[in-house]
């Protein structure tokens, strides 16, 4: 059991008995904040994997001795495996440790390409016992290879974790300032990619000592005691904050929904259910909120706890039961390890859109304070978000995204609906081969889609789910791999029709140069991002290699190496975002505007929107009672029970031809 670090029960507290000085906690707030961009910052100047320094597909994190995160702007790993594994009498200054096992991550790394890298912080209070361990720096980020059966270390018909490249278990990768070269070269050696891969590590590791220093500063500055009690108030107000703006927002009562994932890399398409039964309580915390204290092994056994008591007043009870079983392919996610706490700070900025404004939504910090908030109830051993060892994980994401649209479904149900439409914002393509000069290349690249439109504005369009991250920049890609990209914009049409239109996803075409092998791991092919409250679904997913050609074809979405020819070119569409609303309410003015911006056509306004358009592109017009007719025989025709989510045309094919599931309905 674990001193300092294990939690159970309600939150720990770092001091008792000492109020913290309000100025001083706006300083170490905006502290914690500055030393966190200062390391990312870092890490994105000084490594070299595209991935890293171009796609910032990287996040630091800010944690306290009990291994609470102090910072709220991005989510992060966890510091409880490293803690399990080397206790904090035992490190040193200038200690790192180092970590990507997933199943011996307590939740904190979903695949092996993510790399963590953790830097204990020490502060001597002058009690003559020396230096101590009172906070710690983290970063991790998904990196180029790790080794496994295909380039990228992301093979979409893997059925074993260890086809998905090398697994390490927390290690001590500097000590006390001294890097240990065997592990770099057992490390580097395994993959295909190995001065990119030393790089990045080198990058985040000398961050993470930085930013290490820079705490080390703020305790001297103003002693263990005021810091640590200003790391309690910013996480207290956090749950307080949340209580009062958020929670307060969700009647009292349990709602249930349910999304899918639709393939898994080996077996056929199908509905892999994920499921939320969310109970909203009122009143005081319940004493059966559990927490436990212990180490975890590759089973899968409780691990590391962090909080999960509430205080008082309202809290929420996600139940995960109904949760289909593992996947032989991919796409599980291994969430139920520390009680869930890496899934409850996943889960909780979509909670944010229950604020009163956009401006309020983005002003939340979720850290720590949400973990006393949320109790989590997992199914058996066995199901997507509970696997067992050895089962893959590569593709987590079409478990871990879908998980954040399921609550949002959820939500909805509770609030009417005021919660955004579905968006999918993460998939994987690439390309990889040989230069000119015989050198191998991958090129990999995460693209981002449409968000959901909400009940007071249009959804964004190509937002990329991790914050700060975009697409490789075109310059750069082309200088540094043999292809061209001809276009890249917005896929027209590709929002879910709405009042509230959704974001439009990505289009990009890449003409190679050269032969080369196509990859990509990406979800939401068949199953579109749903609309809600009369929305509509968007554009799924979808990759055409030389459209309009002698040769074009249509690819998975999981694909490891299709082959293309030089020459030939790569069409790239990104899902679009649901629709928020009947689209039959959207005004004139707003399509109009939206065909002028070239994000829906003259046929999707007629076929979406009921809206009879001519003119130009530059210029279009309206027929007013032209439109008007058109929408009332739209209104006449449809189902007077229509569903509150709409699941989009693929629904059926995988449904048994169901346009519905039972939870669809309000």
């Amino acid at each position: 059991m674990l001193e300092e670090g294990g939690m159970s029960g309600p939150m720990r507290r770092l001091t008792d008995g000492i109020d913290a000085d309000p100025v001083l906690v706006e300083i170490v707030e905006g502290y914690l904040a500055s030393v966190e961009q200062e390391v990312e910052t870092a890490i994105g100047r000084t490594s070299r994997s595209p991935m890293i320094r171009d796609a910032h597909d990287y996040r630091a994190g800010i944690h306290d001795r009990l291994l609470r995160k102090l910072t709220g702007r991005s989510y992060s790993a966890l510091v409880h495996p490293v803690v399990r594994d080397y206790p904090l009498e035992t490190m040193r200054p200038g200690d790192v440790y180092f970590h990507n096992d997933v199943y011996l991550s307590e939740g904190g790394i979903g695949h092996l390409p993510d790399l963590c890298v953790t830097a204990p912080v020490f502060h001597d209070d002058g009690a003559g016992d020396g230096p101590r361990v009172v906070a710690f720096v983290q970063a991790f980020g998904h990196h180029d290879d790790i080794g496994g059966t295909v380039p990228g270390s992301m093979p979409s018909r893997a059925t074993s974790v260890f086809e998905e490249g090398l697994m390490v278990p927390p290690i001590k990768l500097w000590d006390r300032g001294v890097p240990n070269e065997a592990a770099l070269k057992i490390m580097t050696r395994n993959s295909r990619m190995p001065d990119s891969l030393a790089a990045d590590l080198d990058a985040e590791c000398a961050a993470c000592l930085m930013g290490a220093r820079r705490m080390a500063e703020l305790f001297g500055r103003y002693g263990r005691a005021g810091v640590e009690a200003c790391f309690d108030a910013i996480l207290e107000q956090t749950t307080r904050t949340f209580q009062r703006e958020v929670l307060s927002k969700i009647p009292a009562g349990t709602y249930v929904w349910e999304d899918y994932a639709e393939h898994d890399g080996v077996d056929e398409p199908k509905l892999h259910v994920q499921r939320i039964t969310l109970t909203k309580v009122d009143g005081e915390a319940s004493d059966d909120a559990t927490g436990a204290t212990g180490a975890s092994d590759a089973t899968g056994a409780t691990g590391v706890s962090a909080a999960t008591g509430t205080e008082a007043g309202p809290r929420l009870i996600i139940d995960f039961t109904g949760t289909g079983p593992q996947a032989r392919g991919p796409i599980n996610h291994a969430g139920d390890y520390a009680d869930g706490v890496f899934l409850k700070k996943w889960l909780a900025p979509i909670l944010r859109n229950l604020a009163d404004s956009p401006e309020r939504m983005a002003e939340l910090d979720v850290n720590e304070g949400v973990v006393p908030l949320i109790e989590m109830r997992f199914p058996p051993k066995g199901t997507l978000l509970t696997p067992e060892f050895p089962a893959p994980t590569n593709a987590r994401t079409f478990v871990i995204l879908r998980m954040l649209g399921v609550l949002a479904g959820a939500v909805a149900k509770a609030v009417d609906g005021r919660m955004p439409a579905d968006q999918e914002t993460i998939r994987y393509t690439g390309v990889y081969g040989a230069d000119a000069d015989g050198r191998p290349y991958l090129m990999r690249e995460v693209l981002g889609g449409g968000s959901g439109g909400r009940y007071y504005a249009d959804g964004e369009d190509t937002i990329h789910v991790v914050p700060d991250s975009r697409n490789l920049p075109t310059e750069f890609s082309e200088s540094r791999f043999p292809f061209v990209v001809e276009q890249l914009g917005l896929a027209i049409d590709s929002g879910g029709p709405g009042r509230y239109r959704g974001g439009l996803g990505y289009e990009k075409h890449i003409r190679m140069l050269r032969d080369a092998s196509f990859m990509s791991i990406a979800d939401r092919s068949i199953l579109s991002c749903w609309g809600v409250r009369g929305g509509r679904a968007g554009r799924p997913f979808q990759v055409t290699i030389d459209p309009g050609g002698a040769g074009e074809r249509e690819v998975d979405a999981l694909a490891d190496d299709e082959p293309v020819r030089a020459g030939e070119v790569i069409r790239i569409r990104t899902t679009g975002g649901g629709g928020w609303g009947d689209p039959l309410d959207r005004p004139f003015g707003d399509v109009l505007r939206d065909i002028r911006w070239h994000k829906v056509s003259f046929e999707g306004a007629r076929a979406d929107y009921g809206v009879v358009v001519g003119g130009t592109v530059d210029d279009p017009t309206v027929d007013e009672p032209a439109s008007d007719e058109l929408r009332a025989q739209m209104r006449h025709a449809r189902a007077d029970d229509a569903p509150f989510f709409d699941r989009g045309p693929g629904y059926p094919r995988l449904s048994g031809g169901r346009t519905s599931a039972p939870v669809d309905r309000h």
